[in-house]
């Protein structure tokens, strides 16, 4: 390919010693004999200038450093489809030996395998593969029609990241061959996009999973290419520095995860045109820049109609800072599952008494960061929110007698699940009330008794224990007591406010606190 290189070759990708680039020119670069290739590196640190040459600007970097003239012969331009599965899964005719001892090839390095007949078998028939990984193996064209088709019939999973595929028409001369195609991976292939439509209708008839992350996709060229993907489930667009700029119409309507993290440039407002997607379940957001969710269509104590089907959120490493964001999570009307790690608002010294009012404000959360919720854990985390917010809602117009309860539009505002709370756990008495939120508490002392309701004949104790105690190490002061192994004991607790309720310590890295545990309570103790 290399003696017979034209003015197309410029817009390929191409690999020199395992770094790969993108060519952006071809021709002489005067006073040096011969012609040249111009390259920018994917990785800049590995050029040496910004594609001028004394003077002379024979192509344009994005980085200054990007740049690079390379001869032609030093440069991989790849292999096409079929040649990359040949040398990755096709068998070589190994010793003629009764203990059937074969040699096959993969990635390019024979391995002897003995017996496995029945697998060796199945490899060394293309026709019998349904699952191809081709990364990293210098993919860059289709190669002749029809090829893939006769000899990969049944294929429904293919991994092409990290190859040198330059163009979507190069993916679809291979998609169009693999009429069974369920899955396709793309990431790490920088790509061009068509302005027309590019994706003839029936190319991916099947495909319900596509990763075009680290690709530099826009939102609009997903749009335009969607139109071919009818039944498509799962779309991954990763790092492509894309926004949404449009509202999908017609496109997109199977889609069930949406994958939109490390986009660093979306906001709030564009979420809005993704919201009516019917059958989204899973919106990933880690680390795109998002400060504040809103759904203005709901008022306080409403479901929004927005993402009417999503039941896992995940807003990791991003800047959320107010507890409004998540006062408004509470209006999805099928939200189950949130990861919201690495936020302003749940680091720091109070990322424990965040992690509890999460909880607490969104009502029918089952995960938390990945974290089931146990529901001694809801309701610990309610109590705490009650009653951490109780002198607020009292000095907003809040009381104990119905009759007389008014708060005010602000605290229902800051607070939209707090009278809900009331109905569930009864609103709070003067004596529970908190002066403080916990997160600006400093350590109580907690004065409980100790009861071991199998034994007896055990003294009742009575203990001053911290209430940021965690049931772990109040496992490991009973252990030391009663001269029994930690991993044996189990505990529970009485409260004088719920007679004859019994409320478990199931979770040993939760506190005291975060289980309402309060002074006068009775820790009950078994083995």
């Amino acid at each position: 390919m290399n003696d017979t290189l034209t003015s197309d070759v410029v817009g390929q990708r191409v690999e020199v010693n395992g770094e790969r680039a993108t060519v952006l020119f071809y021709g002489p670069v005067p006073p040096v004999a011969g012609l040249w290739l111009g390259v920018e590196w994917d990785n800049p640190e590995r050029g040496k200038h910004d594609g001028s040459h004394e003077g002379t600007v024979y192509f344009k970097c994005s980085h200054p450093t990007g740049g690079s003239f390379i001869r032609p012969n030093k440069v991989n331009f790849g292999v096409d489809f079929l040649t990359a599965v040949k040398n990755r899964y096709v068998l070589e005719d190994g010793p003629e030996e009764e203990g059937k001892e074969h040699i096959v090839k993969i990635a390019n390095r024979p391995v002897e395998t003995i017996g496995f007949d029945s697998i060796i078998k199945q490899q060394s028939q293309l026709s019998m593969l349904q699952e191809i990984s081709l990364r990293n193996c210098a993919v860059s064209r289709a190669g002749d029609k029809g090829a893939i088709a006769k000899a990969c019939p049944n294929v429904r999973e293919v991994d092409l990241s990290v190859n040198l595929l330059s163009a979507w028409g190069d993916v679809v001369g291979i998609a169009a061959q693999l009429r069974h195609l369920e899955v396709l991976n793309l990431r790490d292939n920088k790509l061009r996009f068509p302005p027309g439509a590019p994706s003839p209708a029936g190319v991916f008839p099947a495909l319900k999973v596509l990763v075009l992350s680290r690709t530099g996709v826009t939102w609009a060229e997903v749009l335009r290419c969607a139109v071919g993907w009818p039944v498509l489930e799962e779309l991954y667009l990763e790092s492509n520095g894309a926004t949404i700029s449009e509202r999908p119409a017609d496109v997109l309507q199977m889609v069930k995860l949406l994958d939109l993290s490390h986009n660093q440039l979306i906001d709030e407002n564009q979420l809005f045109l993704i919201a009516y997607l019917p059958r989204l379940e899973q919106l990933i957001l880690s680390n795109t820049g998002i400060s504040s969710l809103h759904f203005p269509d709901a008022g306080i104590g409403c479901k929004t109609s927005m993402f009417p089907s999503l039941q896992n959120l995940v807003v990791n490493d991003n800047q959320i800072s107010q507890w409004s964001s998540i006062n408004e999570l509470d209006k999805l009307q099928s939200l189950r599952s949130l990861s919201c790690r690495r936020n302003p608002l749940t680091e720091g010294s109070g990322a424990q008494a965040a992690y509890q009012f999460i909880i607490a404000k969104i009502g029918q959360l089952h995960t938390l960061n990945k974290c089931q919720i146990l529901p001694e854990e809801r309701r610990g985390a309610e109590l705490e929110y009650r009653k951490a917010f109780g002198n607020e809602w009292k000095k907003a117009g809040g009381h104990q007698d119905p009759d007389k309860n008014r708060p005010s539009e602000e605290f229902l505002a800051a607070h939209p699940r707090y009278t809900a709370l009331c109905l569930k756990y009864g609103a709070p008495e003067d004596g529970e009330l908190k002066t403080q939120q916990p997160c600006l508490l400093k350590n109580q002392l907690l004065t409980l008794k100790i009861k071991y309701p199998n034994h007896l004949d055990q003294k009742v104790l009575e203990k001053q224990l911290p209430d940021s105690m965690t049931i772990h190490k109040v496992k490991g002061l009973l252990s030391r007591l009663l001269k029994v192994p930690v991993s044996d004991l189990l505990l529970s607790y009485e409260s004088p406010k719920m007679p004859g309720r019994e409320i478990e310590l199931e979770n040993d890295q939760q506190s005291l606190q975060f289980y309402s545990v309060e002074s006068g309570d009775c820790l009950l103790a078994r083995w």
